[in-house]
């Protein structure tokens, strides 16, 4: 009995790699215009890279950018160019590009750069963040395991959140505003004159400038200095 079941064994396991045969040259008749309809392998990495960069990127923004610098102007931006980027880089890592397909793409981001206005440092470096991590994402090849980028990943998001929280990077941003109390304006009323200034702009302010000071009007003109993460005063 012991035999027969062993010789049973033996013809099933002889039979999986016909059958492997048989299943790839399936995937292989369905095509249109000489493309495959469906790549099994490939449609399933896709989609689990997909899924892990989004999660990714999610994480960047939504975690690390808007939480902590408390502002979503740019959220959109990175979510959009996370996802093409990623797109981009994974669909064409095995398309043998010429030097001017190249360039052109790079002319293409050129040109949305420079018709667009300035990005503040902080917001630069997300972008290159986003970007870095979308690539990173979809070019890491077979000789990469998915440990090692699970690693990679994590150690961009624990990064950017030691930054953030630990080591508390903030961005310090000033706006000027025209200041009425002038019976403030004396440097004996600098706690007076901090506090009035709190209380108004509801801003964690650093320290302040007086630029300017017109006696026969009673106002002076001060530039405030802030923190913008975290910047509301509790």
């Amino acid at each position: 009995m012991d035999t027969i079941a062993i010789i049973d064994t033996l013809n099933i396991v002889s039979a999986i790699p016909s059958a492997v045969i048989e299943v790839a040259k399936a995937d292989d008749s369905f095509r249109f215009l000489g493309i495959k309809l469906i790549n099994n392998s490939d449609f399933v990495e896709l989609l689990i890279r997909f899924a892990f960069n989004t999660i990714m990127i999610f994480l960047v923004v939504h975690f690390m950018y808007a939480k902590n610098s408390n502002r979503k102007d740019y959220y959109f931006s990175y979510l959009s160019i996370g996802v093409i980027v990623f797109l981009l880089s994974f669909l064409l890592n095995n398309v043998k590009m010429e030097l001017g397909f190249a360039l052109g793409l790079f002319a293409i981001f050129g040109i949305i750069r420079y018709r667009t206005d300035a990005i503040p440092i902080k917001e630069m470096t997300y972008l290159f963040v986003v970007i870095g991590t979308s690539v990173i994402n979809a070019l890491a090849n077979k000789k990469v395991s998915y440990m090692e980028l699970l690693l990679t990943n994590a150690i961009i998001v624990g990064g950017l959140w030691l930054l953030e929280k630990k080591l508390m990077m903030k961005e310090e941003q000033s706006v000027q505003l025209i200041y009425e109390k002038i019976e403030n304006i004396n440097a004996l009323n600098h706690n007076e004159l901090m506090q009035d200034l709190i209380d108004r702009t509801g801003l964690d302010i650093k320290r302040f400038e007086i630029k300017k000071i017109d006696f026969l009007k009673d106002v002076a003109d001060i530039t405030l200095y802030y923190h913008t993460n975290g910047h509301v005063k509790n």
